[in-house]
């Protein structure tokens, strides 16, 4: 009696185990389906024509307006010193306010912060006239660098939070050493939040590459656009109508690298969230 008991009891607790991984991994794939759903019908969308399956939407993207290849090289550009100035400016200030004591520190991180809470396309306009006295407008360096001043105070706390759970006895032994505090940095600190530091240029690549509004009003010169202002003005110029299959083609392009580079850096993305951002 006490066997058969038992044996009822395993066999509930495997169903009940199975049964949930089988909930788990269907809600998961349908997620996955679900977010998966726009890229599938953009690329196919992107090949289909009037006659069929083809490339010829991606041969008129390529050869609108200025040429694909220039509005990819602007956004390259554009992407690689948002990317360069955000990490740049993040890792020496999170380390500042992770390492240091300071007067006026905390009140300092607080105000950084506090430029998340203010809408940035409310400040556009300013931004751009404040450009314009320094000879920046319609430049690929003037968007970079607005660009970089956006993702500032989440880069700045994701930084400041990994920096924190570093233990200190690391950072002991580097000055038993010798190592003073840049190199302390640049030797030791650096390597061990490696993930937080994929984290926040992850975060920056996507929102330079993907940003339309900013590059919208700050740029005026076709020949500067940026991908996404170059695949939304891609318009038949007939009474209006919009090139549909060759702009979703655009939408393709532009998503490639940024599946590619989340594919590579995924583990490295999640290890930085949940030692930086989700850090109390």
């Amino acid at each position: 009696m006490t066997s058969t008991r038992e044996a009822t009891m395993t066999g509930n607790r495997r169903f009940r185990r199975d049964a949930g991984k089988l909930g788990y991994y269907g809600t998961a794939g349908a997620l996955a389906l679900l977010f998966l759903f726009p890229l599938l019908w953009s690329g196919w969308a992107s090949v289909k024509t009037p006659h069929g399956f083809g490339l010829t939407n991606y041969r008129n993207m390529v050869h609108y307006g200025d040429g694909i290849g220039t509005y990819l090289v602007n956004s390259v550009e554009v992407t690689t010193m948002t990317v360069c100035g955000t990490l740049l400016v993040s890792v020496l200030g999170g380390y500042a306010f992770g390492r240091f004591r300071f007067p006026g520190k905390n009140l300092l991180f607080l105000a950084t912060l506090a430029i998340l809470m203010v809408p940035y396309p409310t400040i556009l306009i300013p931004l751009y006239v404040l450009l314009g006295k320094m000879g920046l407008q319609n430049s690929l360096i003037g968007l970079s660098m607005v660009l970089v001043m956006f993702q500032l105070p989440f880069a700045t706390f994701m930084m400041r939070n990994s920096f924190e759970a570093v233990p200190q006895e690391l950072e002991d032994s580097a000055a038993v050493d010798g190592c003073g505090s840049f190199t302390t940095l640049t030797r030791v600190m650096i390597h061990t939040v490696r993930p937080a530091v994929v984290t926040v240029g992850l975060f920056a690549f996507l929102a330079a590459w993907n940003e339309f509004f900013a590059a919208l009003i700050l740029l005026n010169s076709s020949d500067k656009f940026t991908l996404p202002l170059a695949v939304v003005s891609m318009e038949g110029r007939t009474f209006g109508s919009i090139d549909y299959p060759t702009l979703q083609a655009g939408v393709v392009f532009m998503a490639i690298p940024c599946l590619v580079l989340f594919l590579l850096l995924q583990r490295s993305y999640v290890r930085g969230f949940m030692t930086g951002a989700l850090r109390s």
